[in-house]
């Protein structure tokens, strides 16, 4: 009895600090997640006050927020989309690896961590964070700019990316050989073609079946669905968070977005809980020594990210301003930063790795606002100093004609 009260009260000031912590971010327009994973050191091995009862429900919780973070993912596209989007542009998607998995694979390395963490840090460092992302667009009412389907494009490439790039990393946690590494990748390739193409053909008998007009049925019907799929997906040593993200894609049209909107609110809550057990598995203490690592790393794929997004969005015929701010958009790492990372915590493959990811994220999930508003300002004044342009005196009134007028409006 005493240990049922214990845990009610660990687990309800959890929750009901998260509620204030999520407040406080929404008073200053910033995203949550350093709070959450702060709150998390605050409260875990060597913070303030460890917790005791409550850490194998909070453990649980944060593997359905994976879950429901993948899956909600999965709502915002359509099959068609996603096969239309690897059509046209792969090339961003190529690019995007190639600058930013790069740089963290080349740390692990550095650092003495050994191939496997390797691959994972390069997924750390390799994946933007769609949530904050989605949020910065709206806050700064970019959602119907040119550049934002350039943007949209190489999230939606990485967010593929994962169900190939998952099972290869837990294949490679697992200490799989060669041949088990391979049946995991090739049983997860062939699923997730599989998903695809019953998406696309028979996705509308899907969503009918699934369909429901009493909200009650269809959020029982598709939360069960999810975790019955993620659990067989486990099962087959392929990661759970693949299972959901491939249940999202399958389900389309009004199922989504009646899913969607009741799911939020759960996603919110049980996404919250696993940034916290991220933290309450990191000591602060060792966070101190990789602090460095972490922010050159951090300075050097915010570059990589802003070379990116211009790339990309001048592939697409974008203005310079709307290169500079594609690029500073896409900087915002975050929650699936931290779900490759906690993949590593949990396998226990180098105790530095958590810390180091911790600390990366929190940096750029702070600086990655601050780049999407500031880049493309910060640019253009550098740029027209540096080119330090003359305009001829105007003596004729054919030379007045030639000289730009301060209300002539400038190609944004």
């Amino acid at each position: 009895m005493h240990s049922s009260a214990t845990f009610l009260i660990e687990f309800g000031a959890i929750i009901l600090g998260l509620g204030l912590l999520g407040r406080f971010a929404g008073r200053f327009q910033f995203s949550p997640i350093p709070l959450y994973l702060l709150a998390g050191l605050a409260f875990g091995e060597g913070g303030l006050l460890p917790l005791g009862t409550s850490e194998e429900f909070v453990a649980i919780g944060a593997e359905i927020g994976v879950i429901l973070l993948l899956l909600m993912l999965g709502l915002e596209y359509t099959a068609t989309d996603l096969v239309s989007n690897l059509k046209t542009q792969y090339p961003a998607g190529l690019v995007d690896a190639a600058l930013n998995a790069l740089p963290g694979a080349a740390m692990a390395l550095l650092l003495g961590w050994g191939p496997v963490a390797a691959v994972v840090l390069a997924g750390v460092t390799w994946i933007s964070s769609s949530g904050v992302i989605a949020k910065v667009l709206g806050d700064l009412g970019r959602l119907g700019n040119r550049e934002t389907p350039v943007i949209l494009s190489i999230l939606v490439l990485e967010d593929l990316s994962m169900a190939v790039y998952l099972p290869i990393i837990t294949a490679l946690l697992a200490g799989a050989g060669l041949a088990a590494g391979s049946a995991t990748l090739a049983i997860a390739l062939g699923v997730a073609g599989l998903v695809l193409v019953v998406a696309v053909r028979y996705g509308r008998h899907l969503s009918r079946f699934v369909s429901s007009d009493d909200p009650e049925k269809l959020l029982l019907v598709v939360l069960g669905l999810t975790l019955l799929v993620a659990g067989v997906a486990q099962q087959l040593q392929v990661s759970a968070a693949v299972g959901a993200f491939l249940v999202g894609i399958a389900l389309s049209g009004e199922v989504a977005e009646g899913a969607h909107g009741l799911l939020s609110p759960l996603r919110d809550l049980f996404a919250a809980v696993f940034f916290v057990f991220f933290g309450l598995h990191t000591d602060p203490a060792s966070i101190p020594p990789v602090l460095l690592p972490a922010l050159a790393l951090a300075l050097v794929t915010a570059g990589t990210k802003i070379a990116t997004g211009y790339w990309a969005a001048k592939r697409a015929g974008i203005s310079a301003k709307g290169r500079w701010r594609a690029g500073g958009t896409l900087v915002a790492r975050g929650e699936f930063s931290i779900v490759i990372a906690g993949l590593a915590v949990t396998s226990g493959i180098e105790p530095r790795l958590g810390p180091l990811a911790t600390a990366y994220v929190l940096i750029l999930v702070i600086i990655g606002p601050l780049t999407a508003r500031y880049t493309e300002p910060v640019a253009t004044r550098l740029t027209t100093r540096h080119r330090q342009p003359t305009i001829p005196a105007a003596d004729t009134p054919q030379d007045r004609d030639l000289v730009p007028s301060p209300d002539t409006p400038i190609d944004t």
